[in-house]
Formats: structure tokens, sequence, C-alpha cells
């Protein structure tokens, strides 16, 4: 009997402990300082961001609206933490995405009679194709715009491809 009273007052002054500690985090976490981002962001000084504040931040658009958990157009420093774990996980799958078509891009130019490929340089955000490097003439320029843009996936392809 004495045992068992021991184990169950060691449990009680445990479990006191415990709940103690934890409201202690939980408190902490309410008072911790926003984070230099949040604090840039925040252009007003409100406490939140709104969507014009967010304006020019590439994806956050698709973040800010998932984050956005009460609807109420703007995100306070909870859904804010939320959002930047959206957007990069958002900006990590156009990356992949990105490199992917790059691959395509630099097939179909290797693919492409005439067209010296390896003094191209290209580069791919967003779905949108720059090339760039030497080309002998205007020819090999179109060859390589041609080849680019008939690849499925890509947006569009910018030129700054110089003739020598």
């Amino acid at each position: 009997m004495k045992f068992n009273r021991a184990i169950s007052r060691n449990a009680a002054i445990a479990l006191a402990v415990c709940a103690a500690f934890g409201s202690a985090c939980v408190m902490a976490a309410d008072t911790l300082p926003a984070s230099p981002k949040f604090l840039k962001m925040d252009k007003n000084h409100d406490g939140f961001i709104t969507r014009d504040e967010a304006v020019g931040i590439r994806w956050y658009d698709q973040a800010f609206d998932e984050a956005d958990e009460n609807k109420d157009g703007r995100l306070d420093q909870t859904e804010f933490v939320k959002a930047e774990a959206i957007q990069d996980r958002l900006a990590a799958s156009h990356y992949a995405s990105d490199t992917a078509l790059k691959a395509k891009v630099k097939v179909a130019l290797l693919k492409e009679r005439g067209l010296k490929s390896r003094d191209l340089d290209l580069e791919v955000v967003g779905g949108e194709v720059l090339l760039s490097g030497f080309v002998r003439d205007e020819g090999q320029r179109s060859r390589a715009l041609h080849a680019a843009n008939s690849v499925t996936g890509v947006a569009s392809v910018r030129d700054g491809m110089v003739v020598k």
C-alpha cells in the first residue's frame, strides 16, 4: 500500500511539474518576437501582413490563400509562419519543374541540326526560358528559338543570343 501511494504521489508531482512547464511554453510562444521578415513585410506596423504588403513575392498569392485560416485577408504571425512553409514548398516544386524543363530544352537544342547548342546557355524560371550565348547567324538564332518554343511546358522564350 505504501508503495502505491508513493507512486501516486510521485506521479501527481510529475504531472504538476509537466503542466507548469507546458503552460510556460504556451505563454512563451504567444510572446515570441516577430521574425525579421514579418516585421519587414508589415509595412504599416499593425501586426498583420495584408495582400498588398505581400505583393511582388513569387508564389506568395497561393501561400497567402492557404495560410489565411480565418479568411480575413490578412496574416497574423502564426498564419505567416504557415504561409512561409507553403511558399517554400511551392518554390521547391517550381524549381524541380524548371530543372526538368531545362533538361528537355537542352535535348531539343542538341537535336537541332546545324546548331552549336554547346555555345548556348539557358535558364528557366517559372517556365520562362532565357537563351543566351553566341550563334553564327540569324538562321541559328531562329532554329534555337523554334526548338525551345517547341518543348511542352515552355511558357515563353526570351532571346539573349548574340550573332558573332
